[in-house]
């Protein structure tokens, strides 16, 4: 048998290995992808705030100090003695890296705050603001481009109308936050190549069983029925389960492809044992038929003669069929008519009609009173029938034979036992055998099948008992109440 061979093709990207392990890298660089704009916009977020309250907090003092132009260029004079006194040169209001601080006018224009004159930088944020008041009057700080860069702003109006703004830049913030993106996507792509690896390996690990299974059904599909998927330890319940299901299946499969093979092997057998069987009585009655016809038999005694073997083998052929159609009848199940029958009255029977045959034949019956069987009484008694034939046909007149039967543990067991030569292992193992004769003897070879058809077809059994030179002893197991046919 072959169905051609199964290939399992390890690699590829629609394995299932590959889109499990694509799908496992997918989840994760989602994850990390949701988990780094999450933390990233909660940085910034944070630090811009940050910066926001400083740039408030530093209106907000400015503004509650009542200050106007002449006080701040005061102020701004005192810093730039005081920068000189100390020996440092300086000729503008020193400003932080970061921060950027400068007086507008109403036109946005900025203004010097004494003698200190407005830097280019300080000139940048004027022109940044745009409108002065504007941005004085924003509660929050605005983000604007200063050369370049970024800064958050904040305006603060003096009481004689000159407008401060404060810018603080937020450069160093972004590049933070570009600095953490590239790390977490340098991180983020060894995690993955690190995931991936491992998911191929447990997923290579995890789908060997599948794998066995493959091969397995490779091996049968090529003939070799006897395969089975061996068990594996890294196997879960569900594959576990399935490796159990599938050498169920496989088992069932085999026990039923050898029985094909046997019913095939039977049927073929049986059809050339009837065959041989039917042709012999056939090649007689032709050869007898051409003798009449081409006029050979001139004496009366040999047309008799003629006649009577054509009827003789005409009977053989004629029994041969019935016992054939019985075979077949058996092998369909037909419906038998279940009644009460009386055991007991159709041994009495049998071996009433053995001792007119056989006068001689010691004959041992026990079979007194009745006993009450529910089967079919005309299949009851073609089992006896063929019983004791075997016993009359097989064995010398002289031979000792018993008829038995009793109910005993709920079943009733009938025995016929002869103490004629008996049969040997081999011959006893194809006793039930259609078409089976021992050493050639007589008879079609089916009484002893057609025995065990009908015991069958009554839920019973049927058991033999030999050895050579002890005879034979066929006992037949029968339930008291056949079973409902389904």
């Amino acid at each position: 048998m072959s169905f051609g061979p199964y290939r399992c093709k390890r690699g590829g990207i629609h394995s299932l290995r590959a889109k499990l392990t694509l799908a496992n890298v997918a989840l994760l660089a989602l994850g990390i992808a949701m988990a780094t704009a999450v933390s990233l916009m909660a940085a910034r977020h944070y630090l811009l705030d940050k910066v926001d309250s400083e740039l408030v907090s530093e209106r907000a003092s400015l503004m509650n100090a009542g200050f106007n132009m002449e006080q701040i260029e005061s102020l701004g004079e005192m810093s730039v003695a005081l920068d000189k006194f100390a020996g440092n040169n300086t000729d503008a209001l020193p400003n932080t890296a970061s921060s950027v601080f400068v007086a507008v006018d109403s036109a946005g224009r900025p203004v010097a705050l004494g003698p200190l004159a407005p830097t280019s930088r300080q000139r940048a944020v004027a022109e940044a603001a745009g409108d002065p008041a504007a941005v004085a009057a924003e509660a929050e700080p605005q983000d604007v481009r200063i050369e370049g860069e970024s800064y958050r702003m904040v305006g603060a109006e003096l009481t004689d109308g000159t407008t401060i703004l404060i810018a603080t830049s937020t450069e160093a913030l972004h590049e933070g936050m570009a600095k953490a993106l590239k790390l977490d996507f340098a991180f983020g792509t060894v995690l993955l190549a690190l995931l991936a690896c491992l998911t191929m390996l447990s997923v290579s690990r995890r789908m060997r069983p599948l794998e066995d299974m493959v091969e397995t059904s490779s091996a049968i599909a090529e003939g070799d029925l006897t395969r089975r998927v061996p068990s594996s330890r890294e196997a879960t319940t569900e594959v576990e389960q399935l490796r159990l299901a599938l050498n169920s299946m496989l088992q069932q499969v085999e026990s039923a492809y050898l029985t094909r093979e046997r019913s095939a092997a039977q049927l073929r057998r049986f059809v050339a044992d009837a065959s041989h069987e039917l042709r012999t009585p056939l090649s007689a009655i032709r050869g007898y038929l051409q003798l009449f016809d081409q006029g050979m038999l001139t004496e009366p005694a040999e047309r008799q003669r003629a006649g009577e073997r054509v009827m003789a083998e005409s009977d053989r052929m004629g029994r041969l069929v019935d016992e054939l159609l019985t075979l077949a009848r058996l092998d369909q199940q037909p419906e038998l008519q279940f009644r009460n029958v009386d055991l007991s009255r159709l041994v009495r029977d049998v071996a009433e009609d053995l001792r007119v045959q056989q006068p001689d034949r010691p004959l041992t019956v026990d079979a007194a009173g009745s006993l009450l069987v529910h089967a079919d009484e005309s299949g009851l008694r073609k089992v006896l029938g063929n019983l004791v034939g075997n016993i009359r046909t097989h064995t010398a007149a002289d031979v000792p034979a018993r008829l038995a039967v009793e109910r005993r543990d709920g079943v009733v067991r009938l025995c016929v036992e002869d103490k004629g030569p008996g049969l040997a292992e081999e011959d006893a193992a194809r006793i039930f055998d259609r078409f089976f004769r021992a050493g050639g003897g007589a008879g079609s070879g089916l009484g002893m099948a057609i025995v065990q058809g009908v015991v069958r077809a009554h839920g019973g059994e049927v058991a033999v008992r030999t050895a050579p030179g002890e005879g034979l002893a066929v006992t037949v197991t029968l339930p008291v109440r056949a079973p409902i046919p389904s």
